[in-house]
């Protein structure tokens, strides 16, 4: 399929249904978000207090989102992801409950937003992980460009749907709805018979596979760019967020309806943009369009501080829409196109939930404190500038130019020969490769090894060097350790086409036999 249409990952039925359900649930969710920011302001309605709601839900996605990757990555996602949803089914009924008799306090309410947001935390990264799995590699990216347009379809039918159910029936139905929701999922998931992948090695351990997702990301130049990119956007960006709610209470007089339906106008916007950014990417550069789109949320949140009046508010949040996905956008489909399957739900749970939900929590929690001391126009002034300075510092980290990446295994490498019983458990293992280099060539070498070096340290090395022979000039030995025998088997099968290249480049320099000669020890004391 050269030129997969935008719709065409929908012809998966599998794909079909978890995108039906995922999106119905999050609709669930922002009639919850709209009741939980709502029923704050009616408890307490300080801004520090308002603020605290959104720290609440996204404080445990910081905490989690490295163990709950790990998770993903070394369990059946499936069942992982039952389980959360089962999990905040169940936290939100409480809630809905308690609002219903009319004893809830602030501190419930934050109290069960933060185990709601443990919830959240577990099921994001297999939800993250689990698109390549759907659909074809050339579906691949209508299928996240088809996540990217639910979200906002969602956001468009969700907070108008919770200001009229808050309106109409009490807040404690708002809840009802996304436990309901929540349960929803549950059901299509476990319907869902998913294939897990046969292997004869054994399950990564789980404090050594959450270890390899910070490895992995360390050395991973791409995704730590993409990485700075949104954390400069996300921490001042979230106070728009926030404070919104007070927004329109104090500031612009409105309801709970004018709040769903400000949030909707916020959606519609991201829908449009959703449908010409396609366009506009052949264009126009990905980094082009974000710098714009950034600076059009600026704008947006210095007419949210100005509050001139409800109608004009409206029209910046719907162009503010548009602004917000296309950012999004570009960093999550920058970020997934940088990271292979083999790590995805770990490297997406520290970018994704470390990055973005880490800096949306302390960025709420500042801006709101802020705004308490100092009046919510003047926090919304400050946190634009902060935006634009953010872009500017953070420019250079260029997100364009990864068309060249193939994270799809090589399988390249032959089976290690060995002349002992090796148990998967044995190790450490010290892995050895030897090269002749002319004088001539050294530099050169040197430097195609920096990335040889970076792609053994993601792949699962715990250290990696390059000596040169005292006494033979030209021979140059390079080492790498792994943690045991299956994990250095693991990384047979995780090398990508990329690395094969990296190492074809490295190798050219080699004037010995055909081959450079690898030889693996194994530690014995």
């Amino acid at each position: 399929m050269a030129n997969p249409s935008a719709w065409s990952p929908l012809r998966e039925p599998v794909f079909r249904m978890l995108w039906f359900a995922n999106m119905f649930s999050m609709v669930g969710t922002w009639v919850h978000d709209v009741g939980a920011g709502w029923l704050m302001t009616t408890l307490a309605p300080s801004p520090l207090m308002v603020s605290l709601v959104q720290t609440a839900g996204t404080l445990p996605m910081f905490f989690l989102a490295l163990p709950a990757g790990a998770l993903a990555d070394i369990i059946d996602r499936r069942k992982l992801m039952i389980a959360a949803e089962v999990w905040m089914c169940l936290i939100v009924s409480v809630l809905g409950f308690i609002t219903y008799r009319g004893t809830i306090q602030p501190s419930d309410l934050l109290i069960l937003t933060f185990l709601l947001g443990v919830g959240v935390a577990i099921a994001t990264p297999p939800w993250q992980a689990i698109t390549p799995e759907l659909v074809s590699k050339d579906d691949l990216a209508p299928a996240l460009a088809l996540n990217s347009v639910g979200i906002n379809i969602s956001r468009t039918i969700g907070p108008a749907l919770g200001g009229l159910i808050i309106a109409s029936f009490g807040i404690h139905w708002a809840f009802l709805f996304n436990g309901f929701s929540f349960f929803a999922v549950a059901v299509v998931l476990y319907f869902w018979n998913r294939q897990v992948k046969n292997t004869s090695l054994p399950t990564e351990k789980f404090v050594s596979a959450m270890r390899l997702g910070w490895r992995f990301t360390k050395n991973s130049p791409d995704l730590k760019s993409v990485m700075l990119r949104t954390g400069a956007f996300i921490f001042p960006a979230g106070a728009m967020w926030c404070l919104l709610p007070l927004v329109v209470k104090q500031n612009l007089n409105g309801d709970s309806s004018d709040y769903g339906f400000l949030l909707t106008c916020l959606g519609l916007g991201a829908v449009l943009g959703a449908v010409f950014l396609p366009n506009l990417k052949k264009k126009y550069s990905i980094d082009f369009l974000v710098g714009v789109s950034i600076a059009i949320l600026s704008v947006t949140m210095i007419l949210l501080g100005a509050a001139p009046n409800y109608s004009l508010v409206c029209g910046g949040m719907f162009v503010g829409g548009a602004a917000w996905l296309t950012v999004l956008s570009s960093f999550n489909v920058t970020a997934q196109t940088v990271i292979p399957s083999w790590v995805r739900a770990r490297a997406m749970a520290i970018y994704f939930m470390l990055v973005f939900f880490g800096g949306y929590a302390s960025g709420s929690l500042l801006w709101g404190a802020l705004a308490n001391k100092i009046g919510i126009p003047t926090t919304l002034y400050i946190a634009s500038g902060v935006l634009i300075i953010g872009l500017a510092l953070t420019y250079r980290n260029r997100l364009g130019d990864r068309d060249s990446l193939n994270l799809s295994p090589s399988l390249h490498w032959p089976a290690p020969t060995v002349a002992i019983d090796m148990e998967h458990d044995d190790g450490p293992v010290l892995v050895t490769v030897e090269y002749e280099i002319e004088p001539k060539d050294f530099e050169n070498f040197k430097t195609s090894m920096q990335e040889m070096r970076l792609g053994r340290l993601r792949d699962g090395a715990m250290h990696w060097g390059l000596f040169q022979d005292a006494e033979y000039p030209g021979r140059v030995v390079e080492n790498f350790l792994v943690e045991s025998w299956a994990e250095h088997l693991r990384q047979h099968d995780r090398v990508t086409e990329t690395d094969k290249a990296v190492q074809e480049k490295a190798w050219s320099f080699h004037r010995g036999q055909s081959y450079p000669k690898v030889s693996h020890q194994l530690n014995v004391l």
